[in-house]
């Protein structure tokens, strides 16, 4: 009978065991009631560079190390090229080629392309900055002063509006100044929207099924 039961019982969903209390407003909510965003890089190739400019580099990126005094995470992955959305243009290019020369152009170079991902696992990488903000990291307070604001998961989420917005714009505050201290070497930063957030945490912690089935708008989700 014990079997039976537990056999016939729902496991506990991933979310359980995830740090993460909710996305909103383009914030990462986490359990402890500590905030993060998360900026998109670009990146430079530092082997090409000359000398004067890989020491010019190196100068900046200590001058931006020494800009903050909290933690910042970098965060590099690497995934498996996806391309398929431009292959069904080539193909739609192909079909809606009037001249023979070039339609036979087109499909001997996305036979190419196919056969390339075939013998080679193409993969992209994107590179993340994470900004942290932390109400509970005073270390004026008390000890039972910041015990008594580490709320649980649900109690986060229904923070008052005036309040998720201090923490919010003091966030932000970090954020401008890690996205400006990155420019000065050369890389632009983009903060990820709420959409965005869904989609890299999503993909991050479901790699396999992600490739296969793409998440709807945020509009269109329901969340329980």
């Amino acid at each position: 009978m014990q079997s039976k039961k537990l056999a016939g019982a729902k496991p506990p969903s991933t979310q359980k065991y995830l740090d993460i209390a909710g996305i909103r407003d383009d914030i990462v909510i986490m359990k402890d009631g500590s905030l993060r965003a998360v900026l998109l890089t670009s990146s430079l190739n530092f082997a090409l560079k000359s000398e004067d400019e890989q020491n010019a580099v190196i100068s900046n990126y200590v001058s931006f190390l020494n800009s903050f005094d909290f933690p910042l995470q970098i965060v590099i992955q690497s995934r498996k090229l996806n391309i398929d959305a431009y292959l069904e243009k080539l193909k739609t290019m192909e079909k809606e080629q009037t001249n023979e020369l070039l339609r036979v152009q087109t499909r001997e170079y996305r036979q190419f392309v196919e056969e390339l991902l075939t013998m080679e696992r193409i993969m992209a990488k994107r590179f993340y900055v994470v900004v942290p903000y932390s109400p509970f990291s005073d270390a004026q307070k008390g000890f039972f002063s910041r015990l008594s604001e580490a709320l649980k998961a649900a109690a986060i989420l229904r923070l008052t509006e005036t309040k998720f917005q201090e923490r919010r714009r003091e966030l932000l505050g970090r954020v401008n100044l890690i996205a400006t201290g990155l420019q000065s070497m050369g890389l632009n930063a983009i903060p990820l929207t709420t959409q965005s957030l869904i989609e890299l945490y999503y993909n991050t912690y479901n790699p396999d099924v992600s490739e296969q089935e793409r998440l709807a708008p945020i509009e269109k989700m329901r969340v329980e």
